[in-house]
């Protein structure tokens, strides 16, 4: 039973999902616009209650990216990707605690969000618990570059 429970969180290698790839975009793109405005409107202080759609869209496509890599597989929270996403959100929920620095974390959690997106593979794909890049994540080899 536990192995059958093993294999249903973490498959090897992980799931793949059809149109992953356009939900994924279409998630992020939501995101970004949706916690764009949402820092905006904190910036230049914009009454609270209309922000509070934009929290929504922002909430819940990151929900919908963070349950698409939990379907491929769930080491994904224990990677680097999915590490940074844990403190994105810890960060985020001190900006509620913390109201008069909400947009120094805010920001701060932007610039979490564009350094993680844009990280090599090496360091998303790096399993905390490990200690190494899980092969079944690591980006292909490339072939070599032809001498001129």
């Amino acid at each position: 039973m536990a192995s059958r429970l093993y294999a249903l969180f973490f498959p090897s290698p992980p799931r793949s999902l059809p149109f992953n790839r356009g939900l994924s975009i279409g998630f992020r793109t939501l995101h970004i616009l949706a916690s764009s405005v949402l820092l905006g409107g904190h910036t230049f202080d914009v009454e609270p209650r209309r922000l509070v759609i934009f929290l929504y869209v922002t909430v819940g496509s990151g929900l919908g990216l963070i349950l698409l890599e939990l379907y491929r597989s769930c080491d994904w929270a224990y990677q680097g990707m999915g590490a940074l996403v844990i403190v994105k959100m810890a960060t985020t929920a001190l900006a509620g605690l913390w109201w008069e620095q909400r947009v120094f974390l805010l920001v701060f959690v932007g610039i979490l969000g564009s350094v993680g997106s844009h990280m090599p593979a090496r360091y998303r794909h790096y399993s905390l618990l490990h200690g190494r890049v899980l092969s079944d994540h690591a980006a292909p080899p490339q072939p070599p570059m032809p001498n001129p």
